[in-house]
């Protein structure tokens, strides 16, 4: 590994943690990185030296609000609950860091609008490196090779134009009434449930494949158990909504943290007038092009020209690997790679258009696309 340095602080050190370091260790080791990543903060109230050497970081801190400012940091990682998102970013964001958000930017709208106008602010600013500042949002799920090839394959007019979209993400750890309360059950702290949780990945992916934008929704919610043991839930436990896109399409979703029997189940379907694409994480290494199955482990593949023969597939954790790859070129090409902060405001504004039409037994609700515009789709893939 040679090139500048490229110093990380990870804030947060949980599941996502855990992922994200998966992430910053293994990029410099498949990819040839024009900056080289150094893991130097893990930061966490009540983070342990050795838990830091377990996720190969070099040292740790406990309080976010220094390690922000620091000299010798130059990109700011936020693996934290929602409600800590605007905070930190903005505050890195100010001291001049590069910030890598994970999804959804916000818990409200309104804090999701301050985020992007910050990033706007500090990209014209210059800033780190003399390459100015770039921000990213982690919806990871847009560098599995095969979301990546789909993508290609919209763009190139492969299906025609979508006319329909079919999206779901259900999971069933909240299925047993008895599971304890945590923060993803905290409105305050979350924002919303299943809605922002994994609602917001399968929003991101029909905006990002089909390049066309929600522009309103029609939504149901329910919190299905009001109380777990360890305190009240205050967020949705399924929601569902119909919504149409600006390009014409109409666009179905669901998203589920009770669905008896379904572990991380994220499907997406798109039909178009020349043909149909269709994408199933379980089996990620696959997609259904106008209803054949299509490998997608060849060289030419989105990212794959740097792992194994073909064939050999992939699994979850490499997205988070891509997401490293992908960063750390804009980065030192001085160019924002997709999703930045503006394309994490545009999917924000659908949950919060969601949230609303759901509170009004269904109504249709325009999506308010006030404040700072999304960048594009951006650079992803090989």
């Amino acid at each position: 590994m040679t090139g500048p340095e490229l110093r990380v602080a990870m804030i947060g050190h949980a599941f996502m943690g855990a992922a994200h370091s998966h992430g910053w260790r293994t990029a410099p080791h498949v990819f040839d990185l024009p900056l080289r990543p150094v893991m130097a903060v893990l930061c966490g109230r009540s983070v342990s030296q050795a838990s830091a050497d377990r996720l190969g970081w070099a040292s740790v801190a406990s309080s976010w609000q220094e390690v922000v400012v620091r000299d010798d940091i130059d990109l700011i990682d936020i693996c934290v609950p929602g409600y800590l998102h605007e905070p930190v970013a903005i505050a890195a964001l100010a001291a001049g860091k590069h910030v890598l958000c994970e999804k959804p930017l916000a818990n409200t709208l309104a804090e999701a609008r301050l985020m992007a106008a910050a990033a706007s602010s500090a990209a014209s600013a210059g800033g780190v490196r003399a390459g100015g500042v770039r921000t990213m949002v982690g919806f990871n799920y847009r560098r599995v090779p095969a979301i990546a090839r789909a993508r290609a394959l919209i763009a190139q007019g492969g299906i025609g134009q979508v006319r329909e979209v079919r999206a779901s993400y259900l999971q069933d750890w909240l299925a047993d009434p008895a599971a304890p309360w945590t923060w993803r059950m905290s409105a305050e702290q979350a924002g919303s449930g299943a809605l922002g949780d994994i609602g917001s990945h399968i929003i991101d992916l029909a905006q990002y494949l089909t390049g066309s934008q929600v522009s309103a929704v029609s939504a149901v919610s329910e919190t299905f158990v009001p109380e777990r043991p360890g305190g009240r839930v205050t967020v949705d436990d399924t929601v569902m909504f119909t919504a149409k896109l600006a390009n014409g399409a109409l666009g179905s979703f669901e998203a589920s943290r009770v669905a008896t029997g379904r572990k991380n189940g994220l499907s997406i379907e798109l039909y178009g007038t020349k043909g149909s694409l269709a994408f199933d994480l379980e089996r990620l290494n696959e997609l259904q092009v106008s209803g054949q199955r299509v490998l997608i482990t060849e060289p030419g593949d989105p990212y794959l020209d740097a792992w194994w023969p073909p064939g050999h597939a992939l699994g979850w954790d490499a997205t988070f690997v891509h997401q490293v790859r992908d960063l750390v070129h804009g980065i030192a090409e001085g160019s924002d790679t997709a999703p930045t902060f503006a394309d994490g405001l545009g999917v924000q504004q659908v949950l919060d258009a969601v949230a609303r039409s759901a509170a009004h037994q269904s109504v249709w609700t325009p999506v308010d696309r006030t404040g700072v515009e999304r960048t594009g789709v951006g650079k992803t893939g090989s």
